[in-house]
């Protein structure tokens, strides 16, 4: 009996993991939203951010998660931004220090400003967690467009992010 019951777990774990990683969020058409959020992490994220806001996407964009040291000039040097762009339209975050902190950072910003709608930019395989977090912090009027980097994510960081998404589901659940 109990060797059945763990043979269950196993085949639905190796079932969600399948769809998990081979079902990841694509990115979003360029649908118009108040706001972008770019979440720090792998290559591609900021530069999406940045062609966006250029495009006349969104009014404003927040850089959540950056380090401490850095300030608006750098990131204008580093991903070509004009620094006119930089001090009109670009906040840059640096209290989040993880995605559930993202979240909250990402949160306050956008009821400080009172915006309806937000284009979400993280990788494709990090997004669902990211989304999930931002929903939890968010009113649920406010608009979330998820908008996925699309990476080629390692088994590794598959396995790793599954578990962390898993594990953030059941901590949901249970109010926490």
């Amino acid at each position: 009996m109990i060797l059945r019951l763990l043979s269950l777990i196993l085949l639905v774990w190796m079932g969600a993991f399948a769809l998990f990683a081979t079902l990841l969020p694509p990115a979003a058409k360029e649908e118009r939203t108040d706001a972008i959020v770019v979440l720090t992490g792998s290559a591609g994220r900021i530069e999406r951010g940045a062609a966006l806001l250029k495009r006349g996407r969104a009014e404003r964009l927040l850089i959540s998660g950056v380090d401490r040291d850095a300030g608006k000039f750098s990131i204008s040097r580093t991903y070509h931004i004009p620094m006119k762009t930089m001090r009109a339209q670009v906040d840059l975050g640096h209290e989040a220090i993880d995605t559930r902190s993202n979240a909250i950072e990402t949160a306050a910003w956008i009821r400080k400003r009172g915006y309806r709608s937000v284009r979400l930019i993280t990788a494709d395989w990090h997004m669902r967690r990211a989304r999930y977090e931002l929903e939890r912090q968010m009113p649920a009027d406010v608009h979330i467009v998820s908008d996925s980097v699309p990476t080629q994510p390692s088994l590794r960081i598959l396995l790793r992010e599954f578990h962390k998404y898993a594990l953030r589901r059941i901590a949901g659940l249970a109010g926490i």
